[in-house]
C-alpha cells in the first residue's frame, strides 16, 4: 500500500450519532487499500449555521491510503449514502458526514473537492480532535493547526470519554 496520509473529519447528529461515528471509524479502516492509523476521541459540538438541530458527535481519523484524493472522496460519499445520509440543505442534520481534511501536504481543488478542507481552520470541532492525534499538524496555506485553533471563533465543544461499543 502506498503511503499517503489523509485526515478525515467525521460528524453525526441523527440516528444514534455516537454509534454512527464509531461504526464509520471501523468502516474507514476497511476501505480498499486503506488502513486506519489513528482516531481521536469523540467530541460533542453545538451546530453551526442551521442551529435548530441536535448537537453533533465529531471525531477525526488518520488514514494511510493508496487511494487518490478523488477515489477516497468517492469511497467516503458511498459510506455516507450507506449510512442514510441525505443532503436536503446546507448544514442540515445528518446521519453521517465524512470530509477529507488533509491529504499529505496537498493543496488541491477540483469540482466538489478542495484540500485542505476550506473551513477546517475555523472549526474547533475539527481542530481539537485533529491536534489530539497529530499535535504537530500543519494546514497547507494556513499554518500550524495549533495556531489556527488559537484564532478559531469560540465554539461549544466537549470531549467525551466514550469507549467503542
Amino acid at each position: 500500500m502506498a503511503g499517503h496520509i489523509a485526515f478525515v473529519g467525521l460528524g453525526s447528529n441523527l440516528s444514534g450519532p455516537r454509534q454512527q461515528v464509531w461504526q464509520a471509524l471501523r468502516a474507514l479502516g476497511s476501505l480498499p487499500r486503506t488502513r486506519l492509523a489513528a482516531q481521536s476521541s469523540l467530541y460533542r459540538s453545538a451546530p453551526i449555521g442551521f442551529l435548530q438541530q441536535p448537537d453533533f458527535i465529531n471525531a477525526v481519523a488518520q488514514l494511510e491510503t493508496a487511494l487518490t484524493p478523488r477515489a477516497l472522496l468517492d469511497a467516503l460519499l458511498d459510506l455516507e449514502r450507506r449510512r442514510g445520509r441525505t443532503r436536503e440543505f446546507r448544514n442540515a442534520p445528518r446521519t453521517l458526514d465524512l470530509d477529507i481534511l488533509l491529504y499529505d501536504g496537498l493543496r488541491y481543488h477540483e469540482s466538489g473537492l478542495t484540500i485542505p478542507h476550506p473551513q477546517m481552520h475555523l472549526r474547533a470541532f475539527v481542530l481539537h480532535p485533529l491536534l489530539e492525534i497529530a499535535p504537530d499538524c500543519t494546514i497547507p496555506g494556513i499554518g500550524p493547526a495549533a495556531e489556527a485553533l488559537q484564532d478559531c471563533p469560540p465554539q461549544q465543544l466537549e470531549m467525551l470519554d466514550d469507549d467503542p461499543p
